[in-house]
């Protein structure tokens, strides 16, 4: 009876034990499943750092060129603690983050906050929701975004999965530029002399060069894959002011994502992206196992002007190699080289802007409250009273500017936009930014020189909450026509269309995408054409839209839009942070 007692006893425990097993993995499982706070600390300081046979001091994020991959989830919270130990002003804007009311962390210097002063620091806190693939974040303040920079990577939520086949494993390119200077520097002597500021020497993948150029084999990046798997690729242009064609030599890309949206994916053998643009692709192993150069090269389409027009190599590298694993060693470790169009290819840019359609049917805004009509452009200053020549190296003595409808942008100095919009703070901004070019003309022809100097002015346009807008973005031949990347913060927006020439509302809207335009947060306006978005002003704020060329930004290619709370909390900007830097 003891012995019938004590089985029926062991039963009950392993029954309870098993059940407590249970709860224990379902409550394990939805922890994860749980949306997570991930919490990071960013030291912003001086490194030495050896590119191109010369060390020099650059400005990085706890050492690292590029700064640190961050990894989260779909609906994770970041929180990133910046303390700034450089000797400059510095802010970090995490691009193409939605920013849903809490605009105080999306960065852009006097823009949403203050600059963090050295020696000071400053807490970032967002929530990302409802985005999915590649982003990054960079420094937006100066020109200090040439080194401070890094990749955001979201993955889908707990439990989903990618709209494709998981790939067997996932590479992140951040494609950059390279000074052998100091970036500020640059900046500062074109903005004394006026004239343009001096090209890069290199550009960059993962911060290296790549083989082709001096002192630059050994750290060249290598990407391995092996025979048969398909891998995913997230290429990210982080470069200060240069589009660029990427390409792997003999292999076809399939594009699956970008500006983290989903796309219905297409394959093609070149990509090209303005700065600030992401691109995800598969990559198949299916050619012969050896190397393969993976490599990217300027798109350039202003006339008459200096560009870099230099290459940067990664190396795609089989396992099964002949040479591997020691390929750096061996004669038989030549790479293949990679395809890259013509640094004017417009029609090859234009072909592959044109090809993303978003997965399937999407909820575009039909009926609009907003029609904008917004020309971009560059434009020459003529030379104040005061200003000796050396001050006005442009072309016949001018300073360069540039402006969007004739308003070239000026950044307050001692308060944000957001501050004094929010707290009604009076003589930082006007909320009469231009919805039309004050002068209509023959925009991609021969411009009126009395055309070509702009207004200056801190100036934005107001929008209800919840309106529907819609923005013509129209590029200018004013000194040169060029493929303008123009970013809107806090929003993603749709591309309905672009084209060549003047825009013609009469015929052009028949071209217009409502079933399934891409939704993007940056788009290359054509060079000499022009693009047409749409969005829903559904995250109140100040928002600044400006080309994501950070000479241009320097010489006002911008705008604010300013965006009114809604109704109740919800639809509200959050309060400010207490630890927001003041001016």
């Amino acid at each position: 009876m003891e012995a019938l007692n004590a089985i029926f006893v062991n039963k009950i425990r392993f029954t309870l034990c098993l059940f407590g097993l249970c709860l224990l993995v379902a409550s394990s499982t939805m922890s994860l499943a749980e949306p997570q706070i991930h919490k990071h600390e960013f030291v912003v300081q001086a490194t030495p750092v050896k590119r191109l046979c010369k060390t020099q001091n650059s400005i990085t994020v706890n050492g690292q060129l590029p700064g640190p991959t961050l990894e989260v989830n779909n609906g994770d919270t970041l929180v990133v603690k910046v303390t700034n130990r450089a000797q400059y002003n510095v802010t970090i804007h995490w691009h193409g983050i939605r920013q849903m009311r809490t605009g105080w962390a999306d960065g852009p210097e006097f823009v949403t906050q203050c600059p963090i002063r050295p020696g000071g620091s400053y807490t970032y806190r967002f929530t990302i929701q409802g985005q999915e693939g590649t982003l990054w974040w960079h420094a937006h303040s100066s020109w200090l975004r040439a080194t401070v920079y890094g990749a955001l990577i979201i993955h889908p939520k707990q439990g989903d999965s990618y709209p494709f086949t998981k790939p067997k494993s996932e590479t992140t390119l951040l494609l950059g530029e390279w000074w052998n200077a100091n970036p500020i520097d640059v900046l500062r002597q074109a903005t004394m002399t006026g004239a343009a500021p001096n090209v890069s020497d290199a550009y960059t993948i993962n911060g290296q060069p790549g083989d082709l150029y001096n002192c630059s084999s050994q750290d060249t990046v290598i990407v391995p894959i092996d025979s048969g798997e398909t891998n995913l690729l997230r290429v990210i242009n982080a470069a200060l002011n240069q589009p660029l064609f990427f390409s792997v030599a003999n292999h076809k890309l399939t594009v699956v994502s970008a500006d983290a949206s989903y796309t219905k994916p297409f394959t093609t053998t070149v990509l090209m992206l303005g700065p600030g643009q992401t691109t995800d692709v598969l990559i198949t192993g299916d050619q012969s196992p050896a190397r393969y150069y993976l490599a990217a090269s300027a798109y350039f389409s202003a006339q008459n002007a200096a560009f870099d027009n230099t290459t940067t190599t990664a190396i795609l590298e089989y396992k099964s190699a002949p040479c591997s694993p020691n390929c750096k060693n061996s004669s038989a470790a030549k790479p293949i080289m990679a395809q890259l169009p013509a640094f004017n290819d417009t029609n090859t840019a234009s072909a592959f802007t044109k090809s993303f359609r978003s997965p399937r049917k999407v909820e575009v805004p039909t009926e609009i409250d907003e029609n904008l009509f917004f020309t971009i452009g560059l434009g020459l200053n003529n030379c104040p009273k005061n200003f000796g020549s050396q001050r006005c190296q442009g072309p016949n003595g001018t300073r360069f500017t540039a402006s969007m409808n004739n308003v070239s942008f000026v950044l307050p100095n001692n308060i944000s936009i957001l501050q004094a919009y929010l707290q009604n703070i009076p003589g930082v901004f006007t909320a009469d930014f231009p919805a039309n070019p004050p002068t209509k003309f023959d925009y991609t022809g021969n411009v009126s020189r009395s055309l070509w100097q702009p207004m200056s002015g801190t100036r934005g346009y107001k929008l209800k909450y919840g309106s529907r807008v819609q923005v013509v973005l129209q590029d200018t031949s004013i000194v040169t026509p060029e493929n303008h990347p123009i970013h809107l913060h806090g929003y993603d927006f749709y591309i309905l269309a672009e084209g060549f020439g003047n825009f013609n509302a009469q015929t052009d809207t028949k071209k217009f995408n409502l079933i399934d335009p891409p939704l993007r947060n940056t788009v290359a306006v054509p060079a000499n054409g022009w693009a047409v978005i749409r969005f829903v002003a559904d995250n109140p704020g100040a928002w600044i839209m400006h080309c994501h060329l950070d000479v241009h930004i320097n010489w006002g290619l911008a705008m604010v839009f300013l965006v009114d709370n809604g109704v109740g909390a919800l639809q509200s900007v959050e309060q400010p942070p207490v630890d927001l830097p003041l001016c």
